[in-house]
Parts: structure tokens; sequence; C-alpha cells
């Protein structure tokens, strides 16, 4: 039997539900798929939190599974001895002892952009790894700047177990929601001459929407109280906010959330937009799955990625306020195409058969 090791942030990543579940798609995706599956986890320095959420998220989903100092020796649980390939998420498996854990390594970029820029800054390394996949698919094509740096990044998108994500008809069908960073992860990005914003300068084009917009809008948002002014903001435009780690803390409840709400509206990462990276929000393929429309800024992913009917793709205030009223007009519709977009697109099944046979050639 084929053994997997899934290495990627959760014990990292304390409190944020939505990431959570990258990780276990992955790992749940697999030993659908019949494979052997391990999960690991490197961490800087673990604490009483760290570990409890650990061993709370894969003691819940049945995962083997281990957390790991940055000498690769196990804080939480036991690594498998060896493994036929490793998925390394986001590159968290660094020490070469733990990428010692898999005969073959596969890097899985879901930061387009902020990767490769990095890289080429020298912020970044990338190696000890086999093959390079991204959920940039416009990377290495014509239009995209950002930088290959000589590697042959390979398209994937993020998966979802599909039986994990059932269809839930019990939203109210005009209340958009998302789970989201006020400025995201990273921030602000200089690259030969180019200046890439934060996801706050996304927002910011887009405030005036729930003014414009029939239904409701809400953003399970992660924003600093300091913020006060942007705070005034979405609260003078309409916005309604909630605190994700009341509403999206582990990986049931951020289901809970997402399957409560009616439809996705999201804006992106400045880079992703800018660049054209073809990015795909993990969030918004939850939603597809859950048979929820999605209203998402296009980050060039229509060129891949068939939008129109279930998913609905801006880049205009104008753009976006059609969006919304066009999925409350005819929502049935939307709902049916958007989980049948997920079962087309995003499946599991599909994506990660793909990944594994193009990592194991």
């Amino acid at each position: 039997m084929t053994s997997v090791l899934v290495a990627g942030a959760l014990a990292n990543k304390v409190g944020y539900g939505g990431e959570a579940w990258v990780r276990l798609s992955y790992v749940l995706g697999f030993r659908r798929l019949g494979l052997e599956t391990f999960f690991v986890e490197e961490i800087e320095r673990a604490s009483d939190d760290s570990i409890g959420y650990f061993s709370e998220v894969v003691e819940r989903f049945g995962l083997a599974a281990a957390l790991l100092d940055p000498d690769g020796d196990p804080v939480y649980g036991e690594p498998p001895e060896e493994t036929d390939l490793l998925v390394n998420i986001s590159g968290n498996l660094r020490s070469e002892r733990s990428l010692g854990l898999a005969r073959r390594r596969a890097y899985v970029d879901i930061d387009p952009g902020f990767t490769q820029i990095w890289q080429a800054q020298g912020a970044l390394s990338l190696e000890g790894h086999d093959v390079y996949f991204t959920i940039g698919e416009n990377i290495g094509h014509p239009g995209c700047p950002i930088p290959t740096n000589g590697i042959d990044w390979r398209p994937t998108r993020p998966p979802v177990v599909l039986s994990d994500w059932p269809v839930a008809a019990n939203g109210i069908a005009d209340r958009f929601t998302t789970v989201a960073s006020w400025r995201g992860g990273y921030g602000a990005l200089e690259f030969e001459g180019a200046h890439y914003g934060a996801k706050v300068h996304e927002f910011r084009k887009f405030v005036e929407l729930p003014g414009r917009a029939p239904g409701t809008f809400e953003l399970a948002l992660d924003i600093h109280s300091d913020e006060k002014d942007d705070l005034a903001l979405l609260r003078e435009n309409g916005w309604q906010l909630v605190d994700p780690q009341e509403v999206a803390r582990d990986p049931l409840e951020f289901r809970g959330y997402v399957q409560g709400s009616g439809a996705e509206f999201s804006v992106a990462q400045g880079i992703y937009v800018e660049t054209g990276s073809g990015w795909f929000s993990d969030r918004t393929v939850r939603y597809l799955a859950s048979g929820k429309p999605a209203l998402v800024q296009d980050t060039g992913f229509t060129r891949s990625i068939p939008a129109g009917e279930g998913l609905l793709a801006f880049r205009t205030l104008e753009e976006a306020t059609e969006g919304a009223r066009e999925i409350a007009a005819d929502y049935d519709r939307h709902t049916r195409a958007a989980r049948r977009l997920a079962e087309e697109e995003f499946d599991s099944d599909r994506v990660l058969s793909r990944l594994l046979e193009d990592a194991l050639a």
C-alpha cells in the first residue's frame, strides 16, 4: 500500500478552523483513496495551547499524527519511520531529518506570489523536494509576472472531501459571509519595482457594497481593535462583524459557520489579484461544496475554472453589486451550480489522484 505523509501548520495556527481544513482535506482525501496516511507538523516552540489544539483536532478525525520540534524530535505522537511520499504544504517540514521521512518529496505552494518572491529575494529556501505544485495555476504562463526561479511549478487545486462537506440547505439565502483576516497573514510586498498591497487594500475598494446590493453582508473578521478607522468604515457601510474565534475556532465550528451561510462574498490578497496568479481560495471551495454560491474577486482563476453559475467573479464594485443581485434573484439555480462545480473541479478524489500520479511519476 502506498503511504503518504502530509505536513502542514495546525498547532502553528491555533484557533483557525478554516486553516485546519486546508491540511485535513489532504490527509482525509488521501485516506479516502485507500492510502496509508500520516500527518506531521514542525513547530518552533510548542505551548500547552498548541499541543492541546493539535491533539484535539487529530484525535477528532482519527489521524495518525505527530508534532515535531525543529530537530525532528516528537513533541506529540510518533512519526512513521518511512513513507513513499511527503506532501509538504507550504514547506512546513524543513529539517533534513524530517524531510528524510519520505522517499519522494512534493512541495505544495498555497501562497502563490509570496512563495516565489520570497525565494527570489533569498528569504525562503525550497530545496530538498523532487516536485513542486502550486494553486497559482497561471504561474509560468504569459501575463503572470510571478517569477518561477527555474522551478517547474505544476498546477493543482484546493481539494475538498465532498462527504465531509455535504449540501446544507439551512442558510438564509441572501446572507453573504466569509471568514477572513483584515490585513492577511503577510502584508504588502515589493518586487522588481512593483508594489503588491495587503488584503485590507482590496477590502476598502468594495466597502460600499452592502449599501448597493440586496441582502446582508457579514464578516467573521480577524481585525485588531486598534483599527478604529477601518472598523468605523465597515460599520458605517453596513457590514456586520463577528469574531472568528467565536464562530470558526475549530474545524467543526468553521464548517457550521460556512454551512449556515447563504453565500460567500470575499476579496483576495492584493498579490493574488494584481499578478493574475489564478489563486483560488480553499475556503471558497467549501462554500461551493456546501451548495453555497460564491461571489469572489477574480485573481485570474477564470482562465481555467468556469464561472458564471454558482461561482461569480468580480473585479469592480459594479460587478460585485451585480453579482450579489444575480445570486439573490436566482438563488436555487446558483446553489445547485455551486455544488456541481465543487464536484467537477475540486473533488479530492480527482485533485489528489492527479497530484499523486504526478508526484510519483
